[in-house]
């Protein structure tokens, strides 16, 4: 209940970022995707199907925030946690590298899906033509990350959840 709690009120908190940062600053594709690092973080560390369907949840909300494809955020939300449990399950590890590693294919996964449901790979200029704009996305995201790691592991501490071992 606690890890339900805390993830809820983070996802708020990021979602409330996403779409009130880009109002007041032009950050354009250099606004970092918080609630994909959240995601990640919870198939690093909390590795429980619980942990799944809240991945799945983070996802469907940011569907609602963002209004263009209904399930496409979902997806790759719960696509990035399975990535992200099964590579601290196979390294036997949960470093922010890691994480890391999984937000940049998670951001590349969401620029890829949004490209074919909006403008069909057929469209002029090519999926190449908003490659620059996804690896600036996939780089702030990337950059943050370390740093959401560290923060949501300090607040599952003071809230009280138990860290997990990854061969648990």
């Amino acid at each position: 209940m606690r890890l339900l709690a805390l993830f809820s009120l983070a996802t708020v908190i990021a979602l409330a970022l996403e779409t009130i940062i880009p109002r007041w600053l032009p950050l354009g594709p250099l606004m970092p995707d918080l609630v994909l690092v959240l995601a990640v973080d919870l198939g690093l560390r909390h590795q429980q199907a619980t942990a799944a369907l809240m991945a799945f949840g983070m996802g469907y909300a940011a569907d609602s925030f963002s209004g263009a494809h209904l399930g496409l955020e979902a997806f790759v939300l719960t696509l990035a946690f399975l990535i992200a449990y099964a590579l601290s399950r196979y390294l036997i590890s949960s470093s922010a590298a890691i994480g890391v590693f999984v937000v940049v294919i998670g951001e590349f996964m969401i620029g890829a899906g949004q490209y074919a449901a909006s403008a069909g790979w057929n469209s002029a200029g090519g999926f190449a033509a908003i490659l620059p704009a996804i690896a600036w996305r996939a780089l702030a995201s990337a950059l943050v990350a370390p740093s959401i790691f560290a923060l949501m592991e300090a607040a599952a501490r003071m809230v009280g959840l138990r860290q997990h071992a990854v061969r648990e």
